[in-house]
């Protein structure tokens, strides 16, 4: 038994067979639009692209003590109408460190992005950007959790 993977037309198989690639009047490449979402622009399908949209984009934690964690959690819902995939989430620095969803988000479907801010050495205003890299037309979106740390009490 053979898998076969092919990457386009006309990929060699074993034993010199060919695997051809049989286009279907109208058909999108769904793996296509998975792979690189940005290959829409100018195709006759866009409308098949997943689209991220949050519920807020900000999260504001108030005043917090230094050395108190806060969690909070972004929810989106893939209003598209292909699968979101999300590849990856980071941040600024390694005080705020994002999950998410591994995966994919059917259209329709909702997800989120959890996250967790450790304040320890963390003091005064704070806006800490979380960027998150998906399938969709845009590519990258920006959520923001921010507030303010006071100094710990000193006993």
């Amino acid at each position: 038994m053979y898998s076969l993977v092919a990457c386009g037309p006309g990929v060699a198989a074993p034993e010199g067979r060919r695997v051809e690639e049989t286009p279907i009047s109208g058909a999108f490449s769904n793996a296509e639009l998975i792979r690189n979402p940005a290959s829409l622009r100018g195709n006759k399908a866009p409308e098949l692209a997943p689209a991220m949209v949050f519920r807020d984009t900000l999260f504001d934690f108030g005043k917090v003590r230094e050395g108190e964690i806060v969690e909070c959690a972004f929810v989106f819902t893939n209003t598209g109408k292909g699968p979101l995939l999300i590849s990856r989430a980071r941040s600024t620095c390694g005080c705020t460190v994002p999950e998410w969803p591994e995966a994919p988000v059917p259209p329709s479907g909702t997800g989120k992005i959890s996250a967790r801010f450790d304040t320890e050495g963390k003091t005064g205003p704070q806006i800490k950007p979380i960027t998150i890299m998906a399938n969709t037309l845009q590519g990258r979106h920006v959520v923001y959790l921010q507030g303010e740390v006071l100094p710990a009490e000193t006993q």
